[in-house]
C-alpha cells in the first residue's frame, strides 16, 4: 500500500476529479476492481465497466469530502454529493485496497435529517462541520 501521504494525495486527486475527468478518477482503480451499490443491489466488475457508464452520466455531479479514514488496506471517504445543483446529500464510499490501488469500493448516499430534540437530553454536541459550498 501507498505511504499514507501519498494515498491521501491519490484520495483527494480521484475525488477532485470525480464527476469531470473519468480517466484521471478511475487512475487509482485496478483493472479488475468491483463497484458496490448496496442501496440498489447494482455490482459492477472491472473498472472498464464502471468508467464508462460514469462517462454516460446524465447528471452534472459533485463532491465536496469531509473525511478521510485509512485504516491497514480500507479507506472510508465521507463525502456529501450534488446532482444538478440539488441539495447536498451525504455518502460514504469503503474502498478496500490491494497494494497502492482499490480492488473493492462499496458507496452507499443518503439524504441527511434533523436530530430529534426528545435525544437531545443524552447528546453530547451536534456535529457541525463547515457548511459545503453551493452545489
Amino acid at each position: 500500500m501507498l505511504e499514507e501521504a501519498e494515498l491521501l494525495q491519490a484520495l483527494q486527486r480521484h475525488w477532485e476529479y470525480a464527476g469531470t475527468d473519468q480517466d484521471i478518477t478511475h487512475e487509482i482503480y485496478h483493472d479488475d476492481a468491483v463497484l458496490e451499490f448496496p442501496q440498489s443491489g447494482e455490482r459492477f466488475e472491472g473498472v472498464e465497466n464502471f468508467r464508462e457508464w460514469r462517462r454516460q452520466y446524465p447528471a452534472a455531479v459533485k463532491f465536496y469530502t469531509r473525511r478521510i479514514t485509512l485504516r491497514a488496506d480500507l479507506v472510508v471517504v465521507e463525502n456529501l454529493i450534488s446532482y444538478d445543483g440539488a441539495p447536498w446529500m451525504f455518502t460514504v464510499s469503503l474502498m478496500e485496497f490491494r497494494g497502492d490501488r482499490v480492488a473493492h469500493e462499496r458507496i452507499y448516499i443518503m439524504d441527511g435529517w434533523d436530530a430529534p430534540e426528545w435525544r437531545a437530553p443524552w447528546r453530547s454536541e451536534r456535529l457541525a462541520d463547515p457548511p459545503p459550498p453551493d452545489p
